[in-house]
This record gives C-alpha cells, sequence and structure tokens, in this order.
C-alpha cells in the first residue's frame, strides 16, 4: 500500500468517524430533550399530588382512577 492509498483510507475513516459522531451528537439531544419532558411531567405530577395531599381532609392516597380524562 502506497502512501497515496493509504492518505485516502484515513480521509474515509475521518470522514465515518465525523458522520457517526454527528449522529451521536444528535441522538443524545433528543434524549435530553425527553428526559426534559419526562421530568417536568414528574415534577407536574408531585406538585399535583402535593396539593390533593394538602386539599384532603380523610388522609385518602391520591388516586389517578378518580382524575377525569380531559375527553368527558
Amino acid at each position: 500500500m502506497n502512501e497515496e492509498d493509504r492518505l485516502i483510507e484515513l480521509e474515509i475513516r475521518c470522514a465515518l468517524q465525523d458522520e457517526l459522531l454527528t449522529s451521536l451528537n444528535d441522538t443524545i439531544a433528543k434524549m435530553q430533550d425527553t428526559l426534559d419532558l419526562q421530568q417536568a411531567q414528574l415534577r407536574m405530577l408531585y406538585n399535583k399530588m402535593q396539593q390533593h395531599a394538602d386539599n384532603a381532609n380523610d388522609n385518602q392516597p391520591y388516586s389517578l382512577a378518580e382524575e377525569i380524562p380531559p375527553h368527558y
């Protein structure tokens, strides 16, 4: 293998690694967005449970089964 072939092979490898790095970066960014959304939903649910506990005089645990879905 001569020098020119080695150089071409290295350039190809570098290009493929750049493509892989970009793909992995995009995947991590999407995962971070999903995690942020899930954390916000968890905070909202926790706050709702705290409000229910503060308003409940009968000390019954909070149940999502008692919630009315938005389409009703």
